[in-house]
């Protein structure tokens, strides 16, 4: 990151880096309104081939709509779109794709029941004699796609029950299969571990060195820095700037991206921790983990580190219930419980916010007052009928204090960006006023500003008395709000580590098994 310059206050003047051919594509000034609410303002962007061009914004910044846009799901009320020089309305994703567009959305779309062949290849399936589709092909085709991406992923396999980490990877599969001549990627790498985002770099660094544009969406800023050129930042729907990577700071793009200075990312207060509020002795769930031990005590922040697939869900999911444990005890403030019930871990204070917030945390149809309300629809019913009033009442306390972006609080979460509705997950929960969080990957997907917003509320959260079991994949998020960190390898726990303690040397080489014991 050299050549740092500062950011003017107010709007900044563009600053292209230089290009010496035609661009691949062109979106100017485009604007797209739902109803009263203006979606975005001022879209722009400029592809080139052969670089990766990051597009950065906070959640509701129109980052979304812009690729709607090009995805050919929305059409733009105004503006302009050129492909390879050429003016184009796009009419629907086909059309998109019919002219090398290809969109990685960040949350995976696929068919569960289909295979992962089948995902990739839909509605493009390759055709035998009598127009029978070519299973054999089908499968050679997505073998090598797989082999260009470096991962072993059974193409045969059914898509229902794969992991966050390989749906995005099918997802990925499907985009490189189609050879775009622009690959816009929306977080692709959120629920990836460093070697497969790695992979995922070489393989953008093979398609512009094939003369294709990459459209990189991001949160994080190190992997923004890691793999693009050039930078475009939008803000409350509007084009702020566009700058060469090598003329960036992380504080010029932050200061651009929110329109203000964060006066920290992990706001950590100091605390002292109080009584044991979770214990968990000698938990095992056969061929998923073993010989699990630790305590959460009020007024703390336990994190739970270690690479994708190591367990760390999967305990937490047992401990609250939806996974009937093999052995082991789980006790909350002395009282233990019983095996695979949710219910008896929310009557004793527990609480879960689950890493898939849309297909596991919110009903998507439903408005946001609706799922804030759902955990506690016990109280807010009477003779079994659920006071709409207190409904909206309890809804709105939450989403005030939780400072949730909302035109209504009847409209359907779905309408809500990403970081809105991470938050609506915890106010649901919190709703509940639980004496146990456990937050699986607090903010995966959402941006820096919401990130310093939901670090604010679990430091909040603490500083009231509660305790919190942290599941992250971000070192950064554990190395700066965590009092404690276990870290898991292959199912079992290999350190345990007090904040003073913790460092990224020392949890990687826990998460790589190379410390194994440590935890004793």
């Amino acid at each position: 990151m050299k050549g740092f310059i500062a950011v003017k206050s107010g709007r900044e003047e563009p600053v292209v880096a230089e290009q010496p051919q035609a661009p691949l594509l062109v979106l100017a000034k485009a604007t797209k309104s739902f109803g009263a609410v203006q979606a975005l303002t001022e879209g722009s962007i400029t592809l080139y081939a052969g670089e990766a061009h990051a597009l950065l914004g906070e959640n509701g910044a129109g980052k979304s709509t812009l690729v709607k846009i090009l995805a050919g799901v929305h059409r733009p009320d105004s503006g302009v779109l050129e492909v390879g020089g050429q003016p184009l309305t796009l009419h629907g994703p086909a059309s998109s794709r019919a002219v090398g567009i290809s969109i990685i959305y960040q949350e995976p779309t696929l068919f569960p029941d289909l295979s992962v062949a089948e995902n990739i290849y839909m509605g493009r399936q390759p055709l035998a004699a009598g127009r029978r589709i070519d299973r054999a092909r089908m499968r050679k085709d997505a073998e090598a796609v797989f082999a260009q991406l470096g991962v072993a992923l059974d193409p045969d396999r059914l898509a229902r029950g794969l992991s966050v980490a390989d749906q995005q990877i099918v997802e990925i599969a499907k985009a490189l299969s189609l050879e775009a001549k622009v690959l816009v990627m929306d977080e692709p790498t959120a629920a990836l571990t460093g070697v497969e985002v790695e992979r995922l770099f070489e393989v953008m660094r093979t398609l512009r060195n094939q003369g294709a544009a990459v459209l990189f969406i991001s949160h994080r800023l190190e992997e923004v820095f890691a793999s693009c050129q050039r930078v475009t930042i939008m803000r409350d729907g509007r084009y702020v700037r566009t700058a060469a990577i090598e003329d960036l700071t992380v504080d010029d793009i932050i200061r651009s991206m929110v329109g203000r200075d964060l006066d920290t990312l992990f706001p950590k207060t100091e605390t002292v921790p109080g009584e044991v509020i979770l214990q968990v002795e000698n938990l095992n769930r056969e061929g998923v983990f073993s010989d699990i031990s630790f305590e959460v005590r009020r007024g703390e922040i336990v994190a739970l580190a270690g690479l994708v697939g190591a367990g760390r869900s999967e305990v937490a999911r047992a401990i609250f219930g939806i996974d009937r444990r093999s052995s082991g005890v789980v006790r909350i403030s002395g009282t233990e419980l019983s095996n695979g019930s949710p219910q008896a871990s929310m009557a004793a204070g527990m609480a879960l916010v689950p890493e898939d917030r849309r297909q596991q945390g919110l009903v998507m149809e439903l408005g946001l007052d609706q799922n804030i309300a759902l955990a506690s629809l016990g109280r807010l019913s009477k003779f079994g009928i659920i006071r709409r009033a207190s409904e909206g009442a309890i809804a709105l306390t939450w989403a005030e204090r939780l400072q949730l972006k909302f035109s209504r609080l009847k409209n359907p979460v779905s309408t809500l960006s990403g970081g809105n509705q991470q938050k609506a997950v915890l106010g649901k929960w919190l709703a509940r006023r639980p004496t146990l969080l456990i937050i699986d990957e607090p903010t995966r997907g959402i941006d820096v500003g919401t990130k310093a917003e939901v670090h604010r509320i679990l430091d909040g959260l603490v500083a009231e008395g509660m305790a919190i079991l942290m599941i992250s994949s971000e070192l950064p998020e554990v190395l700066g709000m965590a009092d404690r960190v276990l870290v898991l390898h292959e199912g079992r726990l290999t350190a345990e580590l007090s904040r003073d303690e913790a460092d990224e040397n020392s949890i990687m080489r826990a998460a790589s098994g190379l410390d194994a014991g440590a935890a004793a």
